[in-house]
């Protein structure tokens, strides 16, 4: 059974690395290729977009796949309906996997917002130094804040757009809670911004705010596409493909 395991999260390259070591199924990862030094799952590799859903079926069928599971980012809105158009198109089951989202705990003071745009316009009201953990993409959001010093954190920098009061922290998680709260402390940060990936790679951050009373901008996931399956761990995920395999 080949199976497309549209990838990048932890959980991508643990389904991969339990499927290389079962008889029965051929995996294949695609990586969109927007990190310069992915961490790279077990088996075949492909690195780089489909040309939309179209091209996405159109591959899907040339290469024979038999169902597809979406381990993207929690945010990668566009790819996860990209792949539900594109199964549907060729009758392939497809699952999306998505881990469970953070949640609040006594001492968090959290606003939830709906996206970046709204992120942008609450965190203007909140502080004068502004914790960034969102990613590259999307901190052109911010750029029109002329007031707010900005710490900005990801993998690989930003382009276009930026914050004019700022400082680029290029690392990848995990983070250590003392690591976090050291950073916060040394930057004099007043509130921090992130995305609601959940996961315990980048949830140190959470705790180290909450320690010091500090307010999160929540920035909410965005919908799944109409109808879909979802799982929330890898050994659903496993379950799932072992089922395909068994009506196959």
């Amino acid at each position: 059974m080949k199976i497309l395991i549209l990838g990048g999260t932890q959980e991508a390259r643990e389904l991969a690395h339990i499927a290389s070591d079962e008889r029965g199924f051929d995996i294949v990862s695609a990586l969109a290729g927007r990190v310069r030094d992915p961490r790279l799952p077990e088996g075949a590799v492909r690195v780089g977009g489909f040309g939309g859903a179209d091209g996405l079926r159109q591959w899907l069928v040339a290469s024979n796949i038999d169902a597809v599971v979406d381990a993207t980012h929690p945010f990668a809105r566009t790819i996860s309906a990209n792949a539900a158009r594109a199964a549907a198109d060729a009758g392939l089951p497809l699952l999306h996997v998505r881990r469970p989202g953070w949640s609040q705990r006594p001492g968090d003071r959290w606003i939830r917002v709906p996206d970046l745009a709204a992120a942008a316009t609450t965190v203007a009201g909140l502080g004068d130094r502004v914790f960034l953990t969102i990613g590259r993409q999307g901190v052109g959001a911010f750029a029109e804040q002329t007031e707010q010093w900005f710490l900005i954190r990801a993998i690989d920098p930003p382009e276009g757009a930026l914050p004019p009061k700022r400082e680029l922290l290029l690392a990848r998680g995990p983070f250590e809670v003392e690591d976090e709260s050291r950073l916060l402390g040394r930057h004099r940060i007043d509130v921090l911004v992130t995305k609601d990936s959940g996961g315990d790679q980048t949830d140190a951050k959470l705790v180290a705010a909450r320690a010091a009373g500090i307010p999160v901008v929540m920035i909410d996931r965005p919908a799944l596409p109409r109808d879909a399956i979802m799982s929330e761990t890898v050994s659903e995920t496993w379950a799932w493909l072992c089922a395909q395999r068994g009506r196959g």
